[in-house]
Order: structure tokens, then C-alpha cells, then sequence
């Protein structure tokens, strides 16, 4: 009986261990994830470097991380040109911040925790290619007190291309931003008139014009609706602007606008441009003069500012204010159908007067 009761007690015994080990081998995979989700990302450093030899010129940024980690890349040009890197299975540590960058390659570098991934952002001036940018990793080295590295290359693009043009409209790229739009009205005129349906009804009798003059036409917006999306910041709206005419390599950027002024008579027709290339202030006379013979408003000028769709643009760009909204008078032209179909039509003679003239450089 005694030898029947310690065989019993040895087989609970054993039984229990089993169990026990069986219980720790169940629990430990979920161990293992947690541990590889529970990753920081740490120490972020970056700097600018300029080839002696070439010019060329790359931003580096390296983030130290406390374990192996896999990291990728992808390519976002709309509605701003973006580089999104995920690095897997980690968390941003409390000293990890956004930064606000030179400009030169990059703009600025957000972070943010998607679901058990930190998804880095950075914003870019200009569209980058596939081959553009490089995210890779370096192995931790203890000899040199060195963790675990997710090291991202970024090249910065390309200068401003060599323009050469040729006379005429036909198969031109044009790029037409109709000003304001969506939860941004513009100004506002006397009677209520809103800037944004003027710029957006001029714009679309541009369109239609040019494209039976054989050109191709790229609208940032072709209706009311904001070009960003909703609630962004006046530099997103801007840069998304530009993106679409520097994303589809436009030949020319036209902005078109509505003035205004807090003395109601103050009026006429202005053309504003950035020198960026040998055209812009070429295009910016041309447009000015075509303008003012078709709507036959105050002569302003064609004038110099440094406005961020004409300055960040890479190509040609001018941005017009076709007339003041303040003053009632032209407050009513700009809501005329035939006042808009006038200066749609100045527009097109203006860019067509820019082509001749611009093929003569060659």
C-alpha cells in the first residue's frame, strides 16, 4: 500500500513539472513579441554633406535604436512630396522630437507611433525618386559602445532644368491654380462675392482655351474644394499647389488671383513673379500686357514678390491678380461671365505672346 501511494505521489509530481514547462513553453512566444514590440528608438542625429567633386549634396539622418529592427521606405509626391519610413516593432523614446530642418534637402522630420510602428516623415521641397534615397541598418558594435542604427540617405534632387521652348501653345503642359478654394475663400468683395469662384471660373475658361489650342492643362483644383484637404496649415496648402504643377513637370505655373484692398478704390490688373529661371519675369510682362489690353483695368505692372507658389515651383510661374474685389465696380466684372471669358482669353494671349517671344532665346 505504502509503495502504491508514493508511486501515485511521484506521477503528480511529474505530471506538475510537465505542465509547468508546458505552461512556459506556451507563454513564451508571446514573451518574445512583446519584448521585440516594446523597442525604442532613440539619439536622432542628422547632417547635410556636399560632394567636393560633383556638387551633389545629401541629408543623413541615423537613429539609434535598443534592439534589431527592420526598416522601409515609400514615396508619397501628393498632396507634398514625402518620404515615409516605418521602422517595425518600435516606439519613439521620450527625447525623440520633431525637427525643423535647413530646407536644403529636407524641411522637417515628424514622428509618430503607428499602431507597434514609428512611422517617420519627412517633408520634402522637391519630388524625390525610387533611386533618390536609401533606409538601411547597421548592427549594434560593442567594441565601439555603438546600438543598433536605422540610417536614412536622401539625395537632393536634381537643380532647375534647362528650359528651350518653342513658339505656340500646342502640346504645352500648363499648369492653372485657380486661388483659394474649398474652406479658404479669399478675399471678400462688397456684395459678398467670394475670390475663390472668380479665380475658379476664369481659370476653367483658360483651361477649355488652351486645351482647343491643343495644349495640356493641369488644374490644382477643379472645383470649390481645399487642394491639401481640410484643416491644413497655409504652408501645406501652398506647397501642395506647387507639388501638382513640379510632380507633372509643367512647362509653365499660373496662379491666378483676385486683389484686395482696405481703400475701396483702389483697382486694376497686376502680375507678380520670383526670377528663379531667365523666364519668369518674361512670362510675368507677357501676361501683364495681354491682361490689361483684354480687360482694360489700371496697368499695375508686372512686379517682383516672394510668394511660395512662384518661388518653390522649378518651373516658370507668375501669379495674377486680375482685379481688385474691394472696389466695387471691378467687384462686379469679376463676377460677370463675360469678364471672366475676357480675361481667360488675355491669359491665353499673354502665354502664347510668352512662347513666341521665349523661342526666340533659343
Amino acid at each position: 500500500m505504502r509503495k502504491i501511494v508514493l508511486l501515485l505521489m511521484l506521477t503528480l509530481l511529474v505530471t506538475s513539472w510537465t505542465g509547468l514547462y508546458a505552461a512556459s513553453a506556451a507563454i513564451a512566444p508571446k514573451q518574445a513579441v512583446q519584448s521585440y514590440g516594446g523597442l525604442e528608438l532613440s539619439q536622432v542625429r542628422w547632417a547635410n554633406h556636399t560632394e567636393a567633386l560633383t556638387g551633389a549634396a545629401k541629408l543623413r539622418l541615423v537613429m539609434d535604436v535598443s534592439g534589431p529592427v527592420k526598416a522601409s521606405g515609400v514615396v508619397v509626391n501628393a498632396p507634398t512630396p514625402r518620404l515615409v519610413v516605418t521602422v517595425k516593432g518600435t516606439t519613439p523614446g521620450t527625447g525623440v522630437s520633431d525637427l525643423t530642418l535647413d530646407g536644403k534637402v529636407v524641411e522637417k522630420v515628424s514622428f509618430d507611433v503607428n499602431g507597434k510602428d514609428t512611422t517617420v516623415t519627412f517633408d520634402l521641397p522637391l519630388k524625390v525618386e525610387a533611386g533618390d534615397y536609401k533606409v538601411f541598418t547597421l548592427p549594434s558594435d560593442a567594441k565601439a559602445n555603438r546600438p543598433f542604427r536605422v540610417v536614412v540617405d536622401i539625395n537632393k534632387p536634381l537643380g532647375l532644368p534647362d528650359f528651350s521652348f518653342t513658339a505656340g501653345l500646342k502640346d504645352k503642359v500648363i499648369a492653372i491654380d485657380p486661388g483659394h478654394g474649398g474652406s479658404d475663400p479669399g478675399a471678400i468683395g462688397p456684395t459678398r462675392y467670394q475670390e475663390k469662384t472668380a479665380t475658379l471660373a476664369v481659370a476653367q475658361n483658360v483651361q477649355d482655351l488652351l486645351e482647343k489650342a491643343g495644349a495640356r492643362v493641369i488644374m490644382t483644383r477643379q472645383d470649390d474644394r481645399d487642394v491639401f484637404g481640410p484643416d491644413a496649415s497655409d504652408v501645406e496648402e501652398l506647397k501642395a499647389r506647387s507639388s501638382v504643377g513640379n510632380n507633372r513637370k509643367a512647362d509653365i505655373f499660373l496662379s491666378i488671383h483676385a486683389d484686395s484692398f482696405s481703400n475701396p478704390a483702389a483697382g486694376g490688373t497686376t502680375t507678380y513673379y520670383y526670377q528663379k529661371t531667365l523666364y519668369d519675369s518674361m512670362l510675368a510682362e507677357a501676361l501683364q500686357t495681354s491682361l490689361v489690353e483684354a480687360g482694360d483695368l489700371q496697368d499695375r505692372g508686372a512686379r517682383t514678390a516672394n510668394f511660395y507658389v512662384i518661388k518653390r515651383t522649378q518651373m516658370p510661374a507668375a501669379l495674377v491678380e486680375l482685379a481688385f474685389i474691394s472696389n466695387p465696380n471691378e467687384e462686379k466684372l469679376l463676377s460677370s461671365p463675360g469678364f471672366q471669358q475676357k480675361m481667360a482669353l488675355g491669359i491665353v494671349r499673354g502665354l502664347e505672346r510668352f512662347f513666341d517671344q521665349a523661342a526666340k532665346l533659343n
